[in-house]
């Protein structure tokens, strides 16, 4: 059945490029659970249109199954690269193993992002302090976990 799954799945998957699979997953008792982002937005319709192209070419009377297709929330970590450049500009928390960091995405490239934040740091000479734009770069490999801060 997952075999299958995928198999239908990619090809729904090719005729919108535009939209990627994040995970996708088949229960032993055939639930079927895909999430899927896009380089722009994910809408119901595209929702409807993957899980159609899943559902149709399935047979109930062979296999019973259940099917939900969601796209990526806000609140769910990024995990993919492809992601991470859609939320250039966006303010990241970046956990890596050494502690966190909140920043804005400055850059995305193969080996990893750029974060920029503001920061109070004594000054070199006298008393007081002075704001200093400090950066990042950060492998992926070194990224435990990577969220979009929402802000309203």
């Amino acid at each position: 059945m997952e075999d299958k799954v995928a198999e239908l799945l990619a090809k729904a998957l090719e005729e919108n490029p535009s939209l990627f699979l994040i995970s996708m997953s088949v229960s032993n008792d055939n639930q079927i659970k895909v999430i899927i982002d896009g380089d722009e937005s994910v809408s119901v319709q595209d929702c409807i249109d993957i899980s159609r192209a899943i559902e149709h070419p399935l047979d109930r009377e062979e296999e019973d199954f259940s099917l939900e297709v969601l796209s990526a929330g806000v609140s769910e970590p990024l995990t993919l690269p492809r992601q991470y450049r859609k939320n250039i500009g966006r303010d990241l928390m970046v956990k890596t193993a050494e502690g966190k960091m909140e920043g804005t995405l400055e850059e995305v490239n193969d080996e990893g992002v750029k974060l920029t934040w503001k920061a109070r740091e004594p000054k070199p000479t006298g008393k007081g302090k002075v704001t200093v734009i400090k950066e990042a770069v950060v492998p992926f490999q070194d990224i435990v976990q990577a969220k979009v801060m929402i802000k309203f």
